[in-house]
């Protein structure tokens, strides 16, 4: 991520509430999918939830984006 990027993301964090709900939603599911995958088999159930949380990482990933892109 470019410096300018970077400072954008911090000054949208503490300015804009929706870009601040998806950032801590996005980071909250990144750390969900990150103890998933830490674990050596997963059950039916953890599968499936660890999809659901890709998808949703890479949904709050993309508003991100077109908030960004608006300030850039």
């Amino acid at each position: 991520m470019a410096l300018e990027t970077e400072e954008l993301v911090k000054r949208l964090i503490t300015e804009d509430p929706i870009f601040r709900q998806s950032y801590d939603a996005h980071r909250e599911y990144e750390k969900r999918v990150s103890k998933l995958e830490k674990k050596p088999v997963l059950t039916a159930d953890e599968i499936f939830e660890k999809a659901k949380l890709k998808k949703a990482k890479l949904t709050l990933k993309d508003e991100m984006q077109r908030i960004l892109a608006k300030h850039l």
